[in-house]
């Protein structure tokens, strides 16, 4: 197993490109599954939970071929599914694989997948899937670990969300498009992801509308089939997002391209309001990405933020906005309102020097001049990113444990962050690392201390 060792306290510069999203790469590759056919992807990054996806797909009996190249070009082949299962082994290491369940039954009539590692049913919603699949006319055996699903006729109906969940909104989505009939979804999650899934649904031809609302209308159509052009997955956001808060927390300037501007909003104006200048240029050729430039030159100040359902401050970037924060000149209030058990990056964020009191759902984080170099561990994907972040600021050395959390959202993380300038490298665990030297002192200072 691999540590990541960072050498920090140097600004930032440089400019840097961002990968194709992860939550939207995900639920796009097995939608698939629901148009029989060779399908082609751009822009899919080079993740574990790509490759776990990948990995279920041809346990299901659809393989799939990466080809090399700038475009990060999949292509797909759906024509047979031989069995409808998404295995324990496979659903353990990732939650998105529950999202086999909608287009197995709407394809095959019928599902076997297994609950995900670790979570029961009632604690992040697995039970909203179930429901509004119920409502479309699935019915449900939980057993053993697992959900066996079985329909003979889908079919379209109006479900409300008892609360806006992505996947849940992602599994009846692609369920209801093959339904017969209109079918109408309240209180659905407005996530991008979820737009750019219904985009790639209607590039093979189902019938759309209000995705980005809280109201969601399909109607079903007979058949799909494979989109006639490759279909190019959204940048990620979250990865944006990680890597201009990169360049304020070391104090520097960045330029990140491939960036979706248009669905960045909350954090550009957190970041605006800490102290940075931001600015945008683009649309790129596909219209919805952007290039935007940081700088921070000055004190980073302190701003409070409540993580929300989107439009709202992302949860997925609350883990980064606590690491700079640790460094603003005052207190700051951060409030998690979408996940418990979301602030465990607090213990290792203290171990590098940083003051934050959690309390309940909020955590206090009062600003410290500098942060030090320490041996931490990672707890998740975001935690994993805040860790970075902290350990580019920090004086001295920095050592990351854990990094198959890393792996699984965020790629060719060291390759972007030395293109910063960043001293990032990755070892093998037992690799014991010198301490960084300590900065000869100026001249003058030199001879003071020679004179006392």
């Amino acid at each position: 197993m691999d540590k990541l060792v960072i050498r920090g306290g140097h600004p930032l510069h440089g400019t840097v490109s961002t990968s194709g999203a992860k939550n939207a790469a995900l639920p796009i590759l097995i939608a698939t599954l629901l148009a029989p056919g060779e399908h082609v992807l751009d822009n899919v990054p080079e993740l574990v939970d790509v490759s776990l996806s990948l990995s279920l797909l041809g346990r299901i009996g659809c393989p799939s071929l990466v080809l090399d190249g700038d475009s990060a070009r999949v292509r797909l082949d759906t024509t047979r599914i031989a069995f409808s299962e998404a295995p324990y082994d496979i659903v353990r290491k990732m939650r998105a694989s529950v999202l086999a369940l909608g287009p197995l039954l709407a394809r095959q009539g019928r599902a076997r997948v297994s609950l995900p590692g670790g979570c029961a049913i009632g604690v992040r919603p697995v039970d909203q899937h179930l429901r509004g699949l119920e409502a479309l006319g699935c019915h449900f055996e939980l057993s053993g670990g697992y959900v066996k699903g079985v329909v003979e006729h889908l079919r379209g109906a109006e479900f409300r969300f008892d609360m806006p969940t992505v996947t849940g909104t992602e599994n009846v989505l692609m369920a209801a498009v093959l339904a017969d009939g209109v079918s109408v979804l309240h209180n659905v999650a407005k996530e991008p992801e979820i737009v750019d899934l219904a985009r790639f649904l209607r590039s093979m031809g189902a019938r759309i509308q209000g995705e980005g609302s809280d109201t969601i209308t399909v109607d079903g159509v007979p058949a799909l089939r494979p989109s006639r052009q490759p279909y190019r997955i959204m940048s990620d956001r979250i990865e944006a997002g990680t890597y201009l808060v990169a360049g304020a927390i070391t104090g520097g300037a960045v330029t990140v391209e491939h960036a979706p501007v248009a669905s960045m909003g909350p954090l550009l104006a957190a970041l605006a309001a800490a102290g940075c200048e931001i600015s945008t240029d683009g649309p790129d050729a596909d219209g919805d990405a952007t290039r935007v430039h940081l700088r921070r030159s000055g004190r980073l100040l302190p701003v409070d933020i409540d993580t929300a359902p989107h439009p709202g401050f992302p949860t997925d970037m609350q883990a980064q906005w606590m690491a700079l924060m640790s460094l603003a000149d005052g207190t700051t209030r951060i409030r998690e309102t979408i996940f418990e058990n979301r602030f465990m990056h607090v213990a290792e964020l203290s171990r590098l020097g940083a003051r934050i009191q959690p309390d309940g759902n909020q955590a206090l984080v009062q600003g410290v001049p500098r942060l030090e170099g320490a041996t931490v561990m990672a707890t998740d994907l975001r935690a994993s990113a805040s860790l970075v972040l902290a350990g580019l600021a920090a004086h001295g050395t920095t050592e990351l444990l854990r990094l198959y959390h890393l792996d699984r959202g965020y790629e060719h993380l060291c390759q972007k962050l030395a293109v910063l300038g960043a001293d990032v490298h990755r070892v093998p665990d037992d690799v014991r690392v010198m301490p960084a030297a300590a900065p000869a002192p100026a001249p003058a200072a030199a001879a003071d201390r020679a004179a006392g």
